[in-house]
């Protein structure tokens, strides 16, 4: 039994989700965990140490007692790197990468990487994931690096309210993906609309959904695989 989950976006003010979560893994009978990105709102380096960060590292570290926990960066948590990975126990993933469990491989992926429509967010990205501006950011003092953030989350929620249709996956890159890996399942997080598609060609995109513990309903769902028929069951839990 394997639990899928993305987008919790984990942040000291929201209280009910980071209970909802920590719930979760402390009450899941799943036999491993995979987080596919974004779990933090905002990931400003390994050197963070605020106390409601150090309490997830414990609520992590008290799962991977049980079952190993894989993570694999998203969009706003791309600079957890290999001290975190280290302090946690839990098991970095490059993105994409192949799943292979019983007789089938799976493609897992955060899913930014797809939206390749939204040519703003393709071009930010290309620049924050190089090497050398990850090592200028980290170089700089831990409240600079906390202001630069938040500067950037209102500037990207401040793009998001212009837009009049969020991007999505891009069908055709996925289906590349998918022949490319010689996988016929991609599981995704990053867009918030969670859902099944059928890519055509007995290819199919499987979304998974974000967190939020105050929305109306409560947003808190991980995707399971059982080997049992189905294998795939989307779980939804409230606080």
């Amino acid at each position: 039994m394997v639990d899928f989950l993305s987008d919790v976006h984990l942040e000291a003010s929201e209280v009910a989700t980071f209970n909802a979560w920590g719930h979760h893994l402390n009450t899941t009978p799943a036999d491993a965990l995979f987080i596919l990105g974004d779990l933090f709102d905002v990931w400003i380096g390994d050197d963070t140490q605020d106390p409601f960060h150090l309490q997830c590292m414990e609520v992590l570290r008290a799962t991977v007692k049980r079952m190993p926990v894989f993570f694999m960066c998203g969009n706003r948590d791309f600079l957890v790197a290999k001290q975190w990975l280290q302090s946690t126990g839990v098991q970095g993933l490059q993105d994409p990468c192949v799943l292979k469990f019983a007789e089938q491989k799976v493609l897992l992926s955060h899913g930014d990487a797809l939206c390749i429509d939204d040519t703003d967010y393709m071009a930010f990205r290309q620049q924050v994931r190089s090497s050398a501006w990850q090592e200028a950011f980290l170089a700089k003092p831990l409240s600079e690096r906390q202001q630069i953030a938040k500067d950037l989350r209102a500037q990207s929620k401040a793009r998001q309210q212009t837009q009049i249709d969020y991007v999505d996956v891009d069908a055709s890159t996925a289906r590349m993906w998918l022949k490319e890996n010689d996988c016929n399942l991609l599981i995704h997080g990053h867009t918030h609309r969670p859902a099944t598609h059928d890519l055509g060609n007995g290819l199919i995109r499987m979304v998974l959904s974000d967190w939020e513990a105050d929305a109306t309903p409560p947003r808190l769902e991980v995707l399971r695989w059982t080997q049992e028929l189905p294998q795939f069951t989307r779980i939804s839990f409230s606080t």
